[in-house]
């Protein structure tokens, strides 16, 4: 299967092995693409396993909804040290309705893994 990140990339070369954990992501980046499969895969472990406990929340991060996750597009990958930002688009469909999120994440490293802390979204 290809990867869900829109890498062009098998998945199982790609973010299969973040998600299996076999392998931790190398950048922010890669670490928010492997999050995007994550959603698309209904992946909660890996969700929780992956964010910054300082600002996890408590409810559930992948619900049973119809959500069909469509594509990714990385506009910005801006690392700094053990901090960076990522900017995306990620599209979906619910119940028919084409969706955008467009949303710049804050990553954060700590003992050579990246944490996913929380994103803000852009004016439009």
């Amino acid at each position: 299967m290809m990867c869900p990140c829109g890498s062009g990339k098998l998945f199982d070369a790609c973010c299969g092995p973040y998600l299996a954990g076999t392998a931790i992501a190398p950048t922010a980046e890669a670490l928010m693409r492997s999050r995007y499969c994550a959603y698309s895969l209904k992946d909660e472990a890996y969700l929780r396993a992956t964010w910054d406990e300082r600002t996890l929340p408590d409810e559930q991060l992948v619900h049973d909804d119809p959500t069909q996750w469509l594509g990714l597009e990385v506009k910005q990958h801006t690392p700094d040290g053990d901090s960076a930002t990522v900017e995306f688009v990620a599209r979906y469909k619910i119940g028919g309705r084409a969706h955008r999120l467009h949303e710049v994440s804050r990553f954060v490293r700590y003992d050579g893994r990246w944490y996913y802390v929380d994103g803000s979204f852009p004016k439009k």
